[in-house]
This record gives C-alpha cells, structure tokens and sequence, in this order.
C-alpha cells in the first residue's frame, strides 16, 4: 500500500456548521486550523505536530450560542476524513499507545483501529473552564471522532492539577498513538490486514 495515497478531504455543512477539513496521514505535522475557538486550535495543533500529521481545519459555526455544535461537528469531520484517508488498513499496525506528561500532567491514550467506534474517557478536570473554553466539550469532540472514524479509544488522564496541562497532555498522546497506529508495519505483508478476521 503505497502512503501516497493516505489523504482525504470532507466538506460537512449544516444549518448549525460549516466544516472543511484536510488531512494527510504521513505527513510532517503541516497545519492551518482556523476553528473560530482559540483553545480547540491549540489542541488540534498537538494532533498534527506530534502525530507527524497534516491537518487542516475550517469551520464556520453557532458560536454565538456556545461552541458545543462546532466542538463536536470538528470531530465527526475528522473522524470522517481520517476513515477515508486510512482506507482499508493493509499493512499497517492497527494498534497505537502512548504516555505523555506535561509538568505534574501525565495522559495515557490506546488507540485501535478496531472498524468499531468505542470511547472510554476517564478524566475528572481539576476546573470545568478554560478561559472560555467548556473543558466537557473534550469527550464530545472525540465522541464525534470515534464515531465516524470507526476506532476504539482509551483516554485517560492518571494526574493533574492544572486543567490547561491535563487536556493539552491527552491531545499530546492522542496525536502520537494515532502515529504509530496508522504507520506501516515493515515486517507485515503490505497487502496483510492485521486481524485473524481479515478486515477490518
């Protein structure tokens, strides 16, 4: 399989957003992110530059009334893009994991491209905001993801006192366990799905 290939674009249009997202697989951590909130960019840039992931990100939403519909529409884009661009998964090595610590923050993610959306979000955050940011909108983004990405993610956050160092660590460790779970496994056969079942 070559990693050429390994991009994708989706449009997701709304009465409530207005989403364009880009990425690239294997890439070298490119990105424009343009969300319209501030601390969600921030997050989005831990995905593309720890996961050696080219990422754009476009969006146009209700922020007017909160910035839950947007939140949440930016993962299900991207869990829409990401199933698109990992395509049928030959030769790559399905699972990915990784801890990252920030200061006293510490984040576990394990990540599976499982072909079955299933999330398990374990963090209790030390304050509900960030700036203006409703820290709560974290499991909604990457409800939307797991969703449409169709993978199993384990997110857990094991300490932190500073709620800016717990989310920035679990998008840390997002980013570098979806690397090593889309990487090409040198000692699988390129055209092998890596599952006694034979699809993914």
């Amino acid at each position: 399989m070559s990693t050429v290939n390994r991009t994708a674009e989706i449009q997701r249009n709304t009465a409530e957003t207005q989403i364009k997202v880009s990425i690239g697989l294997d890439g070298t951590g490119e990105r424009t992110l343009s969300s319209g909130i501030a601390f969600l960019d921030h997050m989005l840039d831990q995905i593309a530059r720890h996961g050696l992931i080219d990422l754009v990100v476009q969006a146009k939403g209700d922020l007017e009334i909160d910035d839950h519909h947007t939140v949440e529409d930016i993962g299900i884009t991207l869990g829409q893009a990401f199933a698109k661009a990992i395509g049928d998964k030959k030769g790559v090595r399905r699972y990915g994991h990784s801890y990252v610590p920030l200061d006293e923050a510490l984040s576990r993610v394990v990540i599976d491209l499982s072909g079955r959306p299933g999330l398990e979000f374990r963090c209790t955050w030390k304050r509900q905001m960030v700036g203006q940011f409703d820290l709560d909108l974290i499991h909604e983004f990457f409800q939307g993801f797991v969703n449409h990405a169709m993978v199993t993610l384990h997110i857990d956050n094991l300490q932190g006192e500073n709620a800016h160092h717990q989310c920035e660590t679990i998008f840390k460790a997002f980013g570098r366990a979806l690397r090593m779970a889309v990487e090409l496994d040198p000692r699988l056969d390129p055209q092998s799905i890596p599952s006694t079942k034979g699809s993914l």
